[in-house]
């Protein structure tokens, strides 16, 4: 296994072809080919799925996140061998929507001032983050899972509360006698992924899904809110003035939701990793619920 077959194997995968890692490597797309061929040969099973996008295998995950450690490596190596200190380092993260429109923005506040690294975000919901982590896409990643991947550590960054909020005259129009008509009231959910409505709802026996429109997006869901389409589960940190005489009432004061967040990295002796876990925590230490306000 040579550390050339691996930068190739990094080069597809973010690329997303054969033909793309070619260009970022400076060498023909039969190169690519004729290094990807030598990496299976090695470990005697195939890497990366052949599609549009490429893809990596099970097998390919694993030498994918060996890859990206030994770049990070190598990049802090030569940063402290006085070389190529003008160079930035790609640090890529997987964050959830709602952390990036919120909490997490001090994290990007304290990134641009790093000369040395540049950000590279995935977007993805917390429940399914950890997933980019097994694959080697990312090198840190905000879920809700406690359970360390193999290879990575864990440490809980505290909760983010989400409250159920309509407009009062979705909320008007849905009131009866017997109180809110949650099975007839229409609901807004994220994305196919998002269950935090429909938890709600099945706790108030409500087992059939009322009309529901998707909006896969933090803010766009927040105006569709504002907008009457449906009622919807938001963030306490992004409501703000929503709920002060705003435009936004709260449906029921005990339908909250805490989804607690954690940050795992992978177990890397790196400054730069050090350095953005230290900014997630700060952030998370400053905008979270801790356990003693959770509930």
């Amino acid at each position: 296994m040579h550390f050339e077959h691996l930068r190739a194997l990094t080069a597809i995968i973010d690329e997303g072809t054969f033909e793309a890692a070619a260009d970022l490597l400076g060498i023909s797309p039969s190169a690519v080919s004729q290094r990807i061929k030598a990496l299976e040969t090695s470990v005697g099973q195939v890497v990366v799925r052949r599609g549009t996008p490429c893809t990596p295998t099970e097998a390919g995950a694993v030498l994918l996140r060996t890859a990206r450690q030994v770049q990070a490596l190598e990049a802090e190596t030569w940063h402290a061998l006085g070389h190529g200190s003008s160079s930035r380092t790609v640090t890529p993260v997987a964050v959830n929507a709602d952390s990036l429109a919120t909490w997490f923005v001090p994290v990007l506040a304290e990134a641009a001032g790093w000369a040395d690294a540049t950000l590279d975000l995935h977007v993805e919901d917390q429940d399914h983050s950890s997933r980019l982590l097994r694959r080697g896409d990312v090198l840190g990643a905000v879920t809700a899972d406690p359970a360390p991947v193999n290879g990575c550590r864990v440490e809980r960054l505290g909760s983010m509360r989400y409250l159920p909020v309509a407009t009062p005259e979705l909320r008007r129009r849905f009131t009866t006698e017997g109180g809110l008509d949650w099975a007839g009231m229409p609901v807004l959910r994220f994305n196919a992924k998002d269950d935090l409505q429909h938890q709600v709802l099945r706790a108030r026996g409500v087992e059939q899904s009322p009309p529901t429109h998707t909006v896969p997006s933090s803010e766009g869901f927040l105006a569709a809110v504002r907008a009457g389409l449906g009622w919807g589960m938001l963030p306490e940190l992004q409501l703000g003035a929503d709920l002060v005489g705003g435009p936004l009432v709260v449906l029921e004061d005990q339908a909250h939701r805490d989804v607690v967040l954690h940050w795992q990295t992978w177990t890397l002796d790196s400054e730069r990793l050090a350095r953005i876990t230290a900014a997630v925590r700060r952030a998370g230490r400053q905008h979270l619920r801790s356990t003693r306000q959770d509930g």
